[in-house]
């Protein structure tokens, strides 16, 4: 039963893939034409791994985040920590709760997207850097304590305002599946309507080689934050080289391992002199 558990699991995650990845092979031959497919062929390597590492998410982080947040959920009530009632949110009208979750939601994944990098808690959240030819996947790429960290913070944040399942639930949606949008290799940048949503160019801008010392463009949905903390840096489009300068290795077992591998490098380092 629990294998027919887990290839359920992953017929499911991969079904939800399916449409999406249409439509961005879509979109990125309507506008990119023949070099979307070379594009897709030098970056095979690197997709390879991403769905390897989702994979293994699906099977091995999944079941603890979905543990983890109904624990949470039901100790955040059991302590009466929620700052508004589920009456109080049902008074307002549902797309106006979903605005709010997106809203206040992103305002969050800013500021725990900034503490990723820094150089404490880097090493984990470098993983979802290393691609060096970006492609929706790369939103698929991620170090599994970093999922769960970035499961815990943001959605116990929602949770602590007492927002409706519901809205949490679509705050996700929209989130997992614009940030795969935004990872797409295509030059757009919204013009005026930068200065209101992240774009794909604004994106690929915080995925540069130095993205670590850059400290630019952490949004997801809003670029308003960016703007509004001085991180927003936009140019035009990205041409510049992506990934990390780390050595973090090829192949999912490598990326898997770099943290621990960076965490015991810096404990060998030797203490400087005072």
């Amino acid at each position: 039963m629990q294998i027919e558990t887990i290839l359920q699991s992953l017929w499911d995650a991969y079904a939800d893939l399916f449409w999406p990845a249409l439509i961005f092979a879509g979109v990125a031959l309507a506008f990119r034409g023949v070099e979307a497919l070379h594009t897709a062929r030098r970056a095979s390597a690197e997709v390879r791994t991403n769905l390897i590492l989702f994979t293994f998410d699906i099977i091995a982080v999944t079941p603890v985040l979905v543990l983890m947040m109904a624990s949470v959920g039901a100790w955040i009530q059991a302590q009466g920590l929620r700052l508004f009632s589920a009456a109080q949110w049902e008074t307002l009208p549902a797309a106006l709760v979903i605005f709010i979750a997106l809203f206040i939601g992103d305002f969050v994944a800013y500021w725990r997207h900034r503490l990723e990098h820094v150089d404490l808690i880097w090493p984990w959240h470098a993983i979802h850097h290393s691609d060096e030819r970006m492609t929706w996947t790369t939103g698929l790429r991620f170090h599994p304590l970093n999922r769960l960290t970035t499961t815990f913070i943001d959605m116990s944040a929602l949770a602590l305002l007492g927002l409706p399942l519901w809205a949490i639930v679509s705050n996700g949606m929209v989130r997992h599946y614009y940030g795969l949008f935004i990872h797409m290799d295509l030059p757009w940048t919204y013009g005026p309507l930068s200065r209101v949503f992240v774009s794909p160019a604004m994106h690929r801008w915080h995925h540069v080689r130095d993205a670590r010392g850059m400290g630019v463009n952490f949004a997801t949905l809003f670029s308003v934050f960016d703007q509004a903390f001085r991180t927003y840096h936009v140019p035009g489009p990205c041409d510049v080289p992506l990934g990390v300068r780390d050595d973090i290795g090829k192949g999912a077992f490598a990326q898997l391992a770099w943290p621990v591998r960076a965490v015991a490098r810096a404990l060998r380092r030797p203490v400087p002199a005072r």
